[in-house]
């Protein structure tokens, strides 16, 4: 059987009514676990199992926007990377970005000093502002 479907017949569903599927099978997950494309085409069953990957992946970037529109208060884009609202809200921003290390770099050349000196100035002086 899987043979026949590796030979490069269709199952003649488009990826619009994959994604569909998707955003059912997402709204219906419970909080604890996680909105993985993993998760998803295993909960769509036989039809998650037998659609092209290339389908499946373009459903699931289609699926991905299209939950986040629709339910705001529960899922939240994270880059490409879907996560629940709730971890969104509560995770750290420890990190710079790197475009944010690229202009931090540009600013600091402009003021002639080292971007690790710039960024201690601008907390001091944060510090300073919200006393």
């Amino acid at each position: 059987m899987r043979g026949y479907f590796a030979a490069g017949f269709d199952i003649g569903i488009s990826t619009a009514k994959l994604a569909q599927a998707m955003v059912a099978v997402l709204s219906q997950l419970p909080p604890e676990a996680t909105p993985s494309k993993e998760v998803v085409v295993r909960h769509l069953g036989l039809l998650g199992q037998i659609a092209k990957t290339r389908d499946v992946n373009a459903a699931w970037n289609s699926a991905k926007r299209q939950i986040v529109r629709e339910q705001p208060d529960r899922f939240g884009l994270d880059g490409k990377v879907l996560r629940w609202a709730t971890a969104l809200e509560n995770r750290s921003r420890e990190t710079l970005s790197t475009a944010g290390h690229r202009k931090l770099a540009i600013l600091a050349a402009k003021e002639g000093v080292t971007p690790d000196e710039l960024l201690s100035r601008l907390i001091f002086s944060w510090r300073r502002a919200k006393r």
